[in-house]
């Protein structure tokens, strides 16, 4: 009967540091099988939780992070775009500044942002420069960035597209994009 297989890494781990007299017992075999599947399920959920501290690695607990800052939480959300709201909102404490809006952007963005301020016309200009298109969540960064500016400030969004330069710098042609099934969206997105 000591035929039986422990699989569990952790089990198998205890079983070594047992007696050798224990490692031909089926019953031991069992219970280091059983106990080292559950010290395994326990570290899985404990690494869990403590994801739960990182905005980046939260996935059940940006609910939490969303009540602590006062964001109203919308389940319906993709994971990345709620951390974006919550990174901001973070990022967006202190002294309005180019910089601030900047970072605060970037936070939803996830790339390159430029902010220019033009204090003649009372706007800030935010390009969006390594991202193409218009980016999924811009009703968030806009709310964002109207939280913490001046309310006298309004915000201009600038997009990037792909130009027909970089398309032939691509070498890419309407059938071989055709070919390879890019939807405007991912058309939008190539760099």
């Amino acid at each position: 009967m000591a035929d039986y297989v422990i699989v569990s890494p952790t089990g198998q781990r205890m079983l070594k540091v047992l007696p050798d007299l224990y490692e031909k017992v089926y019953e031991t075999r069992v219970l280091m099988e059983t106990e080292g599947q559950e010290l395994e399920d326990v570290g899985v959920r404990i690494t869990d939780v403590f994801d739960q501290a990182v905005v980046d690695k939260a996935t059940w607990g940006l609910a939490s992070w969303e009540g602590f800052l006062g964001i109203k939480t919308d389940a319906s959300k993709p994971y990345d775009q709620r951390r974006s709201v919550i990174n901001s909102k973070i990022r967006g404490t202190g002294t309005v500044t180019l910089t601030l809006l900047k970072r605060v952007a970037e936070a939803y963005d996830n790339g390159q942002v430029e902010v220019t301020a033009d204090p003649a016309n009372y706007k800030v200009i935010i390009k969006f420069i390594s991202s193409h298109g218009v980016p999924a969540n811009l009703t968030d960064i806009e709310t964002a960035l109207l939280d913490i500016m001046p309310a006298h400030l309004a915000i201009n969004f600038v997009f990037t597209y792909m130009t027909w330069a970089a398309l032939d710098a691509h070498a890419f042609t309407w059938g071989s994009l055709s070919t390879n099934d890019y939807t405007w969206k991912q058309f939008e997105s190539l760099t």
